[in-house]
Formats: structure tokens, C-alpha cells, sequence
């Protein structure tokens, strides 16, 4: 992956149960004011949105006093994503879709623009990130738990679409594609490398999906 300049501050977007992950990428209908604005901003700047979790499953934008003027906790790690490509529609609508660049961690929350969070961000414990897509990884283990998922859940993901892809890619798709629940995919986000990601994807592959824990957050495209 062409290496990115990163900035210090960052415009984040908090989504319940959507992970992005380094390379992986993800398209997104943007039809909130606050976040078009953010569309617009990163469009005519360096075209960067860190994705992010509430800590409260679905309390994207409601703050814990329960003051839709404040935002909500959010995790301390998230995942910048470059705006690859970017639909306009004419009420002001967007259709994007990212890239995943690296992972980030919150170090402090800074004054909102057009309605929209900033933060000043680190980066320095993900400095593998940008070398995630070279990594030799064997995704046989990972298809085939996902046959058996297949067999035994209800599943719109077919196995098939991701045979034919980089190890990396099946394991970071899958991690984000996946229907587990919120504090499961926040800990995908944060395993230390991708062996450590394979492990634990592999494990909650094992346990299945629980009713209700599906996310909001649209399967990856998967783009070669």
C-alpha cells in the first residue's frame, strides 16, 4: 500500500458494529447533515475519515448525559480510511467508499466542525499497518470454518467470494464482513497483528453468532 501522511488531528465518524481495517475496503451511504459535511470537508482536503465505535452498542451520536449536543464514548482505537471513490447525489447525499489505512488511538477530543468530532489522534502502536498487505498469511483454516458456519447459520456471506483473495484480505474481510457482535469486531480491530486477528477470528467462528448481534455496518467490497 502506497504510503499515506497521516495527520495529527483527525475527523471521525462513530458507527455501532462497523470495523475497518488496514486495506480492507467500505462503502458507505452518508445521509446525515453533519456527516456530509464531513464528506465535503475530507473531499477538498486530504480525504481521510477515521471509523470508530461508540462504547455503547447504537449510541452513535447520543452522549452518555443522554445530550444529543455531546457526542457519545467512543473506543480508544479506530482505523483511518481514505475516500477512494466518492457518488454525490443531488439532495447532498454521498455514496464513498474507503480504504483502510491504519489503525489510530484517541488521545484527545478537540473542538467540533460543521456538527462533525475531531481528534488529536496516534498512530505509533500500529506501525505495521502499512505493511498488513505483504503479510503471508494461509486462509485455509479460515474457509474452511467458513463452510462449516455456512452449513450451520443463515448467512448472505458466501465463502466462495473470498477464495482467490490474499490471506490478509480473507482474514480483514471476514473480520469486518462477519456478524458478530460490537465488542467482538472492536476486538478484531484491536489484535496486535494479523496472527493474533486469525486466532481470535477463528475462535469467535467457533462459538457461531448469537440472535440480534448483527451489525450495521455493509459487507466489505471487495475490490483486486
Amino acid at each position: 500500500m502506497p504510503r499515506v501522511v497521516l495527520p495529527a488531528s483527525l475527523r471521525v465518524f462513530p458507527l455501532t458494529g462497523c470495523i475497518l481495517l488496514p486495506g480492507n475496503w467500505l462503502p458507505l451511504h452518508i445521509f446525515e447533515p453533519r456527516y456530509r459535511a464531513m464528506v465535503r470537508d475530507a473531499l477538498a482536503t486530504d480525504r481521510l475519515i477515521g471509523m470508530i465505535q461508540p462504547r455503547v452498542p447504537a449510541a452513535d451520536n447520543v452522549a452518555p448525559t443522554g445530550d444529543p449536543a455531546e457526542g457519545p464514548e467512543l473506543h480508544p482505537v479506530g482505523c483511518v480510511g481514505k475516500i477512494e471513490h466518492s457518488l454525490p447525489e443531488p439532495d447532498g447525499r454521498f455514496h464513498i467508499l474507503l480504504k483502510g489505512v491504519s489503525r489510530f488511538t484517541i488521545v484527545e477530543e478537540m473542538s467540533e466542525q460543521a456538527g462533525y468530532r475531531w481528534f488529536h489522534v496516534n498512530y505509533e502502536a500500529f506501525s505495521g499497518d502499512f505493511w498488513e498487505s505483504s503479510c503471508n498469511l494461509d486462509s485455509s483454516r479460515i474457509l474452511r470454518a467458513m463452510e462449516v458456519l455456512k452449513q450451520s447459520h443463515s448467512l448472505s456471506i458466501d465463502p466462495e467470494d473470498f477464495r482467490g483473495l490474499s490471506g490478509i484480505a480473507v482474514l480483514n474481510g471476514l473480520s469486518a464482513a462477519l456478524p458478530f457482535a460490537p465488542a467482538e469486531k472492536q476486538a478484531l480491530l484491536e489484535a496486535a497483528g494479523p496472527l493474533e486477528r486469525e486466532r481470535l477470528l477463528l475462535a469467535l467462528m467457533a462459538m457461531g453468532f448469537q440472535q440480534g448481534t448483527g451489525t450495521r455496518c455493509p459487507p466489505p467490497t471487495t475490490i483486486h
